[in-house]
């Protein structure tokens, strides 16, 4: 715990900069994960499965 607090926590530069890319990694993450699970839910009705339908 003491090297992470050294190496992370201690300074706020480097406090802020580790809040600020785990912000941006979770909401990668979650967009990754929501978008998936949206896919998967309308499989079928998307426009990307459908397309080939209507387009000539």
């Amino acid at each position: 715990m003491k090297a992470l607090y050294n190496s992370l926590f201690k300074r706020t530069s480097t406090y802020a900069v580790v809040i600020m890319a785990s912000a941006f990694f979770f909401e990668r993450s979650f967009d990754m994960v929501s978008e998936s699970l949206f896919e998967t839910v309308n499989k079928g009705k998307l426009w990307k499965d459908i397309k080939d339908k209507y387009e000539q």
